[in-house]
């Protein structure tokens, strides 16, 4: 199982569309608290909520408490544009967790330590002139590479 990791995600659609991304794919949806929104919030319903019946999800008032949470993941990639290395570079096992920060300002630099250079991951920008995919965008892209490796080609 995949692990999906929002850190104090702000915007509802967002996270909607991701919690959809994470009931096709059939991975689990870890949500650290405080959340910019309330999960009843009418955007995160049009985006997502009525795929939320076939979600995984796990509610965490902390990092520390989802670090502490016997049902989460193995190992810690962090998804960043600071990130040491492609994240089609990595070999994805069961079990792996991608986390993405905030999206006004992405992971702390707390987090970036804790979780440690080696598992910093990014997706390539090819126009450097922009900063960042949209966060739903990049789960959705860092999500099937995780299926293709594990799953392969249905």
């Amino acid at each position: 199982m995949l692990h999906v990791v929002l850190f104090q995600p702000e915007i509802p659609q967002n996270t909607g569309n991701i919690g959809r991304t994470c009931a096709i794919s059939e991975s689990r949806l870890h949500l650290i608290y405080p959340l910019g929104f309330e999960i009843r919030d009418k955007h995160l319903r049009r985006s997502g909520m009525d795929y939320w019946h076939n979600l995984d999800i796990r509610h965490h008032e902390s990092w520390e408490a989802f670090k502490n949470s016997a049902d989460g993941p193995k190992r810690l990639f962090l998804m960043t544009t600071k990130g040491a290395r492609s994240y089609w570079d990595v070999a994805y096992e069961d079990g792996d967790g991608l986390v993405f920060g905030r999206e006004g300002s992405g992971a702390p630099d707390w987090m970036h330590e804790e979780i440690g250079e080696d598992r910093r991951v990014l997706i390539p920008i090819y126009n450097d002139t922009l900063r960042s995919l949209n966060l739903a965008t990049s789960a959705g892209i860092a999500v099937y590479e995780v299926m293709r490796q594990l799953k392969g080609n249905r």
